[in-house]
């Protein structure tokens, strides 16, 4: 059995974590419609999910991968600060995160949804299912 990682979280960040998923933006729903129901390769990811004292848009824990979608205010050199501040920490607890702008995502979701397959493919190269370790038998 895989020995999961525990992921630290503000419990006082679930109900505003809560109220974010009700108040989704436009963004937002449009991505999720495309993450829900395990429809990327299978794997299971969250919508505003509290991790340390932060809250990512979406989140799948067997990647260990956050999805961070921003918008205008974004561009603004404090919250852009404090993006870089949260993807570092993300980071720390060995989380990636992949970052798409508003724009990106209502226009160019072909390319927003290639990325993140792009990460699970390399995900995938770099870490053996657990099916498959200790299928080699020793010689």
């Amino acid at each position: 059995m895989v020995k999961r990682k525990i992921i630290p979280y503000n419990p006082k960040l679930k109900e505003f974590a809560r109220q974010l998923r009700n108040d989704s933006t436009k963004t937002e729903i449009f991505l999720w419609l495309k993450l829900k129901g395990k429809q990327m390769y299978g794997y299971d990811f969250h919508r505003q999910k509290p991790i340390d004292n932060y809250i990512l848009d979406f989140f799948c824990y067997e990647l260990m991968l956050g999805i961070e979608v921003d918008g205008y205010s974004h561009e603004l050199l404090e919250v852009y600060n404090k993006d870089t501040v949260k993807e570092k920490r993300m980071n720390e607890l060995g989380i990636s995160v992949l970052r798409f702008s508003d724009e990106q995502v209502l226009r160019d979701m072909e390319n927003v949804l290639r990325a993140i397959e792009l990460f699970i493919v390399e995900y995938e190269k770099h870490t053996p299912s657990p099916s498959q370790e200790g299928s080699e038998k020793c010689k």
